[in-house]
């Protein structure tokens, strides 16, 4: 019987270095940590090995398609493929960025939507039956952080909560935010301020039309794709200022990738670090915690 195999994206700190860890003490199989540095990669594979806990370390930039390809072609030539992708790899800017907000509208949809969509692209046809993937996204993935009340942002709303929204028109919502914001127009067509917050709306759409797919296309092979906000964790990302700590970070996530199989839910659906399932369409904005 072939070894399972899990994979976590933008593994070497934070988060994503939290959920390898709980991954290495609870998934029965081999556990991969990947970042886009080689060296931070291997030194925190040296630290989960003073822990007691073993984890191997593959290069992967969800920035590039030629590395995500590359690591594709290694996971199926190693292994013939794969039973849990995390995908929490991404960008944040701070609030005192100096950049200009289209640049970061630019990257952070580049980066973490369009990064993400490629990475499932490479390796969705590797993922075996009772494969599980989970999509870090975040409070600010809420749709309702699309909160204006003009009739641009309630069309927006209508449009992501389209039960048959496609991946191709998601892709055209998100290319039509990045270039209304390098026109310094998004605002007055409805989209909010967040360009971190628009990418993580993409996140969590895509989980929802990515489970609807699978579930017509794959419909034996019971895969499960959720979304999860982690909570506001004290990590670099935050600037520290986050509450939990990464352990707790990585409980809803490390949850999601180990559901059993056949699980009723959820599936497609938007999960809170307290693994309640949230209502992304209708429900109110939750807190932040």
């Amino acid at each position: 019987m072939a070894a399972k195999v899990a994979v976590v994206t933008g593994g070497n700190k934070g988060i994503g270095y939290g959920i390898v860890r709980a991954l290495c003490k609870k998934f029965e199989g081999i556990v991969y940590l990947t970042a886009r540095d080689e060296g931070r990669g291997l030194a925190a594979i040296e630290d989960l090995k003073k822990e007691g806990l073993e984890a191997k370390f593959h290069l992967l930039d969800v920035d590039s398609l030629d590395s995500i390809q590359r690591f594709r072609d290694y996971v199926k030539s190693t292994y013939g493929g794969l039973d849990v992708l995390v995908n929490n790899a991404a960008i944040a800017y701070k609030v005192a960025a100096t950049e200009p907000f289209a640049e970061q509208a630019e990257v952070s949809c580049r980066v973490n939507f369009i990064g993400t969509l490629n990475v499932c692209n490479e390796l969705f046809p590797l993922m075996r039956k009772h494969g599980r993937v989970v999509h870090v996204s975040s409070s600010a993935g809420h749709l309702q952080r699309i909160n204006g009340q003009e009739p641009e942002s309630i069309e927006l709303r209508k449009q992501f909560a389209d039960p048959e929204l496609t991946t191709p028109k998601l892709i055209e919502l998100i290319d039509t935010f990045v270039s209304l914001a390098k026109q310094a127009k998004h605002r007055e067509n409805g989209w909010p301020n967040s360009a971190y917050g628009v990418s993580k709306v993409a996140v969590s759409a895509l989980t929802r039309i990515q489970q609807r797919e699978l579930d017509q296309s794959r419909p034996g092979d019971d895969i499960v794709v959720n979304c999860v906000h982690p909570g506001y964790v004290d990590t670099d990302m935050t600037s520290h200022k986050g509450v939990l700590t990464i352990d707790q970070g990585a409980d809803a996530p490390s949850h999601l990738a180990l559901l059993p199989p056949n699980v009723k839910e959820p599936r497609g659906g938007y999960v809170w670090h307290n693994r309640a399932i949230v209502d992304w369409v209708n429900g109110p904005t939750p807190t932040i915690y």
